[in-house]
Parts: C-alpha cells; structure tokens; sequence
C-alpha cells in the first residue's frame, strides 16, 4: 500500500497510506443527461514570467491540452470564468487570448463545445461613472466573443454592482445587453463568498433578503425568456437554488455553481434537477463524468457511489475564503500531471496554507481523484520538503 508522511494540525507528522483507486477513464467521448459544463482554469507559464501579479504569463499549450481533457470526457466547457482567475490574475486582454484560441481549438475537436465567460474587468468598480459604462463594458465583450463565433455566459459584474441603487438598474443593463445578443445567454449569479465586491447583487441594496433577488432576477428572466438559454447559480445553498429552480420559467435551464452541494441537485428530486456549470468538474473531471454517464444510464447508485466521495473534498476546495479555490483546482491538476509546475498567475498557490493542501492530498485519495497516484506522491512529497516538512 503506498504512503507517505503528511503533517497534522497538532503539529504532528504521521503515516498516510492512501486507499483510493482510479476511475477508468471511458474509451470513446461519453454522453449525459445533464449538460455538465466544466469551468477551467488556465496554466502559468513560470519561465516566462517577469511580472506575475500584473502580467502573468499563460503557457498555452498546457492550458489548450487541459481543454482537450475535458472535452475527451464529455465536458463542455466554461471558458474565461472565475475558474480561470478572471479579475484575479487574468485580465480582459488576456481573457481575450483565452477566449480566441479556445474558441479556434474547439473547431479543431469533433464534438467540442464551450461557452464564454463576458463581464465588465476592463472597468475598474470606481471607475463607472453611469450605467451606460457599465453597458459598454458588457457590449464590448459581447461583441469581441460574438465576432469569433462564440456563445456567451453574462457574469456578474462588480461594477453593476458598485454603481446599481435599484431592481430598475439591474434590469436596464441586463434587458439592453440581453437584446442585442446574437445567441442564447446562460446568466450568472454568483455569491459574495466567491466574490464580496458582489454584495446586493439584483437589487441595489445590502444585505438585501434573498427572496428579493430571487423575484428581481426572474422578472428580468421572464422579461427575456427567448433570450436566456438558463441561470448558473453560485450560492452555495441548495435551498436557495431549488427556490430558483422551481420557479424559471419553462425551457429555462438552472444550472448548478453549489460545489457544496452539486451531487443531490445534479440528480434532482421527483420535480425538477439542476443541469451543471461548476470549478469543481475541473479538478475531478474523470470522477465526475463516471459519475454523469451512469445517471445517463439510468444507474442513479453507481452515480452517487462515484459521485458523492468528492463531496468533501470539494467542500475543502471551496472553504471560506472561498474566492481562493482555484488554488486547490491547481493543485490537483499539478498532482495528476496536467502541469509540470504549482505556480498560478499573481501569484494565487500562496493564498492557501500547508495544511490546506495536505486535507487536499487526502480527500483527493479518499474521492479516488489521484488519477496518478505514484506521480502524486512524488510530487506532494517534493512540495512538502519545499515547504519544510522532513
């Protein structure tokens, strides 16, 4: 049985023996019941980097070739959202990189689809002066994804939410945006754990209750319903997203961003279920689509058997502050040789401890996700010496 030496939050360092088993990997692109969209994160490239914070360097090819993984598992995929470090590490210009030749790579594969994270990055919160800035901003990158055939994902936008007194503002901006899109647009609502600039999201006001942004975003839905493909929602509160669910109108799809909760409302109850969009698939891909292909099968234990172990480490992954996730994301792909390094733009592997990432190493074990186990130690080990741990 392979081990390894791991410390403990007492200070201790004891023998870990992993228990985990890989999850086969299917022979040809599998098929779902459930649209499943994997949010990805993008690889640094450490030896070019001279200004990290600012400027990170994108190594490419790493980043292009992790698209193709989750494509090969039957993934669409979510490109240039928070995931990627969109606002924290990944700015418009590069976003607009990413978008293109993602975009271009997808042509390349039989099959592939992927959807494009537009937002306002380009302008600073302080910076909107009126909502019209704020449309601009949305139009311009609506356009730039449009132009190169894409289809779009409208994300929430810090500076909509600086500058938004009212319901009336929320509406204004998303009902122009909205009207001019050539396709289809899946919305975003993310929470203030994911990102605190996003505090009275739809409303104006905060610490405004939930059931008021719930009413004031399905108005501004039921307003477009020929033009909203579906809702991601990122509030880490099941409740909050059966109220949702329950309540769009029909041919509107909810789409799951709850990495708390993701496996019970991916199933669905007797009413409804939530299709997906979530960071988490990027980091237990293999797992997940296992998991998807047998609820498309019809076999709802082997979904939960799979599916249900990656629960906790997912809830690991995305703990409070939990805008610092896609550091565990990377971390695992480093583990499980989609990189050959743990370093992310600005800097980001240093926003979680030791500790963090060793609770990461086990559950990842304990969820079968360790898709190369002996890489995976030798690697954890050599970070853990780095770190200082004999």
């Amino acid at each position: 049985m392979a081990m390894l030496r791991l410390p403990n939050a007492d200070g201790t360092i004891t023998d870990y023996h992993l228990t985990g088993t890989v999850v086969p990997r299917p022979q040809s692109v599998p098929q779902f019941n459930r649209i499943a969209y994997a949010a990805a994160h993008i690889v640094s490239d450490p030896l070019r980097e001279t200004d990290p914070w600012n400027h990170p360097a994108i190594d490419w090819d790493a980043t292009m070739a992790f698209r193709h993984h989750l494509w090969s598992l039957g993934f669409k995929i979510a490109e240039a959202m928070d995931t990627s470090q969109r606002g924290m590490g990944l700015d418009w210009n590069g976003a607009q990189q990413l978008i293109r030749r993602s975009l271009e790579t997808a042509r390349t594969v039989k099959g592939a689809d992927l959807a494009c994270g537009i937002g306002t990055d380009q302008l600073a919160p302080a910076d909107a002066r009126s909502l019209d800035d704020v449309i601009r901003a949305y139009e311009t990158q609506l356009e730039f994804v449009e132009k190169h055939g894409g289809r779009s994902i409208m994300m929430a936008s810090r500076a909509l939410a600086y500058i938004a007194r009212s319901p009336d503002d929320y509406a204004l901006v998303y009902n122009r945006i909205l009207s001019q899109a050539q396709n289809k647009i899946v919305l975003h609502w993310l929470g203030e754990m994911f990102d605190p600039q996003l505090g009275g999201y739809w409303t104006g006001q905060a610490d405004s209750p939930f059931e008021d942004a719930l009413t004031n975003v399905l108005a501004i839905i039921n307003d477009n319903r020929s033009r909203v493909e579906g809702i991601k929602i990122s509030l880490l509160d099941s409740a909050c997203e059966i109220a949702l669910r329950n309540r769009l109108p029909e041919n509107v799809l909810c789409f799951t961003g709850d990495d708390f909760n993701y496996a019970e409302l991916i199933e669905g109850d007797d009413n409804r279920y939530s299709h997906a969009l979530l960071g988490i698939f990027d980091a237990v891909a293999p797992s997940a689509s296992y998991a998807l292909s047998a609820l498309a099968a019809g076999d709802n234990a082997t979904f939960r058997s799979v599916i249900e172990p990656t629960v906790p480490l997912s809830r690991k992954i995305f703990e409070a502050p939990t805008q610092y996730y896609k550091a565990g994301v990377v971390f695992l792909a480093w583990l499980n040789g989609h990189q050959n390094h743990f370093t992310m733009p600005a800097g980001m592997q240093s926003a979680r401890g030791l500790l963090h990432y060793t609770d990461i190493f086990r559950l990842a074990d304990q969820a079968n996700v360790l898709n190369r186990p002996d890489l995976a130690i030798r690697r954890m080990q050599n970070w853990l010496s780095i770190q200082g741990v004999k």
